[in-house]
């Protein structure tokens, strides 16, 4: 029988994740998983880099697998429009 955790990552699935790195990257996409150490697949993904110099619009990345250890935040939208950590379902 799947843990509590994992129950709760299933229902993240498909959902938009806003998923922030190290080096200050934004990647927003919709949540297809993750691997045993956590790495997070994204489909459909953007990337925004926050800065003046940087577009604002981003630029379409497509699918991305993005490395826990280069995770700083992630945040799911709910239906109700709030965000929510990752964390509180780890």
């Amino acid at each position: 029988m799947p843990s509590a955790a994992i129950h709760r990552l299933n229902g993240l699935l498909c959902q938009n994740l806003r998923v922030t790195v190290k080096d200050g990257r934004i990647f927003i996409g919709s949540f297809a998983g993750t691997d045993q150490p956590l790495n997070i697949l994204l489909l459909n993904a953007d990337e925004f880099r926050l800065g003046p110099d940087e577009d604002p619009d981003g630029r379409y990345v497509g699918q991305v697998l993005i490395p826990w250890k280069l995770v700083v935040k992630v945040e799911a939208q709910n239906s109700s429009a709030t965000h929510i950590a990752l964390s509180d379902y780890i």
